[in-house]
């Protein structure tokens, strides 16, 4: 099958757990990390692959430190304040400042997978804002 609300043809690495509560609400639907590189190491940069069920996104947030995203597979957006959304596919890489206010997550109709690689982490936590507007993303196709 290569319906694009197919995951199977896009796992690489492992699909992990469900978000716990205190995280799953910065998000729109169901959303799982598997992490590859954990927090507690003295590389100073935590990977997760982060899988989207479709029309999934998270809320506007901002990294201290920064962020990068590559895309390992389905479809999605990546949104900067005050800049359109662009569409995100396979192979696609998404360099993220410190501070930044962002958010990105699945298409409407589609799975949405990508490495979130946390930049400089030490410089603290994601800063979780507001959902974004139906009408930011309803409007996207």
């Amino acid at each position: 099958m290569n319906d694009s609300t197919d995951l199977s043809n896009s796992v690489i690495f492992p699909k992990g757990e469900e978000l716990p509560e205190f995280l799953s609400k910065y998000f729109s639907g169901k959303v799982w990390v598997s992490m590859l590189v954990g927090r507690d190491n003295e590389f100073n940069c935590p990977i997760g692959n982060v899988t989207f069920e479709p029309g999934c996104i998270n809320n506007w947030h901002k990294h201290p430190g920064g962020q990068i995203l590559l895309v390992t597979g389905g479809r999605g957006y990546y949104q900067e304040e005050g800049k359109p959304a662009q569409e995100l596919k396979a192979g696609d890489v998404v360099e993220i400042p410190s501070n930044v206010k962002h958010w990105h997550g699945a298409a409407h109709d589609s799975w949405f997978v990508h490495l979130s690689v946390e930049t400089n982490s030490k410089a603290g936590p994601a800063e979780w804002l507001e959902p974004v507007s139906d009408e930011e993303y309803c409007d996207l196709k």
